[in-house]
This record gives structure tokens, sequence and C-alpha cells, in this order.
């Protein structure tokens, strides 16, 4: 496991643990509402406020030291299938059952124009990532890993501008770069995939580029792609005109690249699936920040063709935020809310549908999310995996945590969750951006098996 100890690690966590506590004396740290109050389909939603400097409380990393890992209940079991990766986002399980792990660095693209902004992009360098030793911005092949043990681990697709979405269609393989779908040949139990990509459709990216995550999914019958583009600023302080179609989830032609708009108002859309059941897409969209520790709950919600979610104008369909000018009533009018709150500010980015019962029947039906952690209110909230289940295609109780422990009892980061995936095996596989680690959760009393994938 990686331990981040070095000089450097520790200087930057001292002066950024001052610069925290500095910026908290303006009252960051007053008791902030029970954020289990916003979970479910029908959130407490406080009064607003608003701040010069937005409270930050950032878990400084401390990364996993030897023999820890996350915790899971009772009946569950979780290993690190590989290690020492360089920032894995998201994961894609092929037919053979071979692991695609996605590693990616941010581009660093936007500008830095108010002192807020300087402090937040530097708090952020030194609290979300980890290590920063290795080769990034590449996709990662694991084969085998059966019964716990780790998989092997070699270079699957490399020199890829900040790549984060992974789908495979027939012998085609897409990979959603932040500027770019690109499409890759490929063939069951390729290692190495050599040959030239070829673009199926530019994405927006720089020059600011601030949401850059691109999530991808193909539909049911391989025809389209959907590709979540989030917006490029938290509430349109770059100008409307860097929102230009962001804050949306794209749906592309994948016989000719031509696009549209599937759906928008979506602030910082991830995680996209098809939910098993209905055939519906679904995602997990990351909400507004600096109206308070309890606002805006960030969501899970099915994708309707031609909705509007709100972002800007509003948020949970027609609460207005007064910071966007000139306002929209036309837009805010019309804007509808999410089908679940996960509560504020936990930052999801992973979603898998369960349809099976590898993990027991208490998670069979429903959907594990990501939750990456908060930065912005006083009492961290997120830093886990959660499980949401779920009745005829609908979310149908409260969401259960599932892998804790990324934070120590001093509020310390060992790692944060990112992307999800179900495995061949039917076992979840979380990334951990932080920790540099892909874990695997499966049964405490699954039979002995062949390595998942057969090889």
């Amino acid at each position: 496991m990686p331990v981040f100890n070095n000089q450097i690690v520790r200087r930057r966590l001292r002066l950024a643990a001052g610069l925290s506590a500095a910026l908290c004396l303006a009252g960051c740290y007053e008791a902030a509402p029970d954020p289990k109050t916003q979970i479910g389909a029908n959130p407490d939603l406080p009064a607003q406020q608003q701040y010069l400097m937005p409270p930050m409380h950032v878990a400084s990393v401390v990364g996993w030291q030897q023999g820890e890992k996350p915790d899971v209940p009772s009946g569950l079991e979780i290993t690190a299938l590989a290690t020492g990766l360089q920032h894995p986002r998201s994961l894609y399980v092929l037919p053979d059952g071979d692991v695609l792990v996605v590693e990616s660095k941010a581009p660093g693209t936007e500008p830095i124009k108010r002192p807020k902004d300087f402090i937040m992009k530097w708090v952020e360098s030194w609290a979300t990532s980890g290590g920063d030793t290795g080769e990034s911005n590449r996709i990662t092949l694991l084969r085998g890993g059966g019964d716990g043990k780790p998989a092997t681990q070699s270079v699957f697709l490399d020199h890829l501008t900040s790549p984060f979405g992974v789908a495979l269609v027939g012998d085609e393989l897409y990979v959603a770069n932040t500027d770019a779908i690109v499409r890759y040949p490929y063939h069951t139990g390729d290692t190495r995939i050599t040959a030239p990509g070829e673009t199926l459709t530019p994405l927006p990216g720089g020059p600011i580029d601030h949401h850059w995550t691109k999530s991808l999914v193909a539909s049911p019958d391989g025809k389209l792609l959907y590709v979540g583009v989030g917006s490029n600023s938290n509430i349109t302080e770059n100008g409307i005109e860097a929102e230009k179609n962001r804050a949306a989830i794209w749906e592309v032609e994948r016989a000719t690249g031509r696009w549209r708009i599937f759906a928008s108002g979506l602030r910082n859309p991830n995680g996209l699936s098809f939910e098993p059941q209905s055939h519906a897409l679904w995602t997990v969209v990351n909400e507004r920040d600096e109206l308070g520790p309890n606002l805006v709950p960030d969501y899970l919600t099915s994708v309707k063709d031609g909705a509007f979610y709100g972002w800007p104008y509003s948020y949970y369909g027609q609460h207005v935020d007064p910071r966007v000018q000139p306002q929209r009533p036309d837009l805010v009018a019309k804007a509808i809310a999410p089908d679940y709150a996960l509560s504020s500010h936990v930052a999801p980015l992973g979603l898998a549908f369960n349809n099976g019962d590898a993990l027991t029947a208490a998670y069979r039906g429903g959907a594990f999310i990501g939750e990456h952690g908060s930065w912005n209110r006083p009492q961290l909230n997120g830093y886990k995996v959660v499980y949401v289940p779920f009745a005829d295609g609908h979310p149908n109780g409260v969401a259960q945590d599932v892998v804790t422990g990324f934070l120590s009892k001093d509020e310390k980061s060992r790692g944060r969750p990112v992307g999800l995936a179900i495995d061949k095996s039917g076992s979840l596989l979380i990334a951990d951006d932080v920790g540099n680690t892909v874990w695997r959760v499966t049964s405490a009393n699954r039979q002995p098996t062949q390595a998942s994938n057969g090889h």
C-alpha cells in the first residue's frame, strides 16, 4: 500500500491545515444540520447562506498504512485487487472478465481569477490526489485476482487526455477523454491497444475545464452513447458562454458521431448507468456549493429525454438560486426535481446497479454509489460507498453504508472512492483515487472459485 510520509507532502499538509484553520475563524465549524435528513425522495432544504469565502474542511491525506483496508458489514469481505496505481478514477469490466482501470489527472486548464479560486484550487491539489509519483492518463488492465489474490497489471492504453468513461460495443472500444470520445479497435483477450484512436465526436474541454470527468455508457442496443458533461463553474462565475453545451448529458450516434443534448440542468453528472429492470438511464449528480453545509443535496436520478433539472437557475425543482443573473423564470418553471437525494456535498462519482446475489440478497437489485467526500461543510460527509435499495425500477428505502473506513478516526483521508463496477463474479469493485487502489468486495461465505475472468 502507498504510504504518504515524504517531507514535501508533510510540509504541504501542515501549511494547508493552517490555512484551513485560518479560513474557519469566520465560523465554518459551527454545527451543521444532520445530513441524514437529506437522504431520500423529500430532503430537508434549509435556508440559504452565502459567503465571501466559503467554509473549507478537507480531510488531509495519509494513505493506507500497511495492513489497513476499508470496513464492510458482517457477511462481506474486502481485499485489494490492485495497488500502486496513479489516480484510478473509473472501472470497466470486459466480457471476458478483464478489468480496465482508468487512471487520470485533471487537465489543469481552469483560470484562477480571484483569491477564492487560488485557495480552492490549491487545497484541492493536496487533498484529493494522494501521492503523485508515476504515469497517469492511461488505462491499466487487470487480469485474474480471484479468491482475494491481487490481479496482474499491465498498461492497456496510454497517452490519453484526462480520460474517464469507457464503453465497449462489439469490437469497438470507446474512451471519453476530457475533450473527445475516441474509438479504438478491440478483440477479446487483447492485453494492449497500440492502434491510433479515431475521434468520434469532440467534447467541451478547455480553455476552461472545471468539471473535466466525462462519464460514458452505451445504450442497451449499442446504437447510442451517452456522455456526462459537467458545468464549467460552480454557479456561472466563469460566464454563461463558458457553459455552452455543458451541465448536460449528451446523446451521441455511434455510427455517425452526431449528438444532441439529451437532458440539461445537471451540474456535474457522473456514473451514467442503465437500471436493469426498467432499462432507464440513471446518473449521480454533484450539485452546487456555497449556499450552506446542507445545501444543495447531491442526488441520484433517472434521466428523462428533454428534461431540465434546474442548474444554474434553481435546485430541486423551483428553488431559485439568487446568485445567478439574469434570472430565467421560464426555465425554473420547467425544472424537475431529481428522484433521490444523497445529502449535501458527498460528491457522488460512481454508480453501479447490482442485479446478482453474489453479495448476499441484501444488496440485490439496488444501486451502489461511490461518494468521494465533502470539502465545504463543517462535518465531513461522504467518503464511503452506500447502497440504495430499489423496487420496480425506483429507489425504495434509506441509503445504507456499505464500505466505510476511508476516513481515519481523526478525520484523515486514507482513500476516497470514485468509480464502481460489478465484476463477472458479482463482486463490487471500487476505484480509490487517493489510496491508489482498486478494492474488491465479496461475500464472506463465497465458495472457492477460479479467477473471475478465467485467464
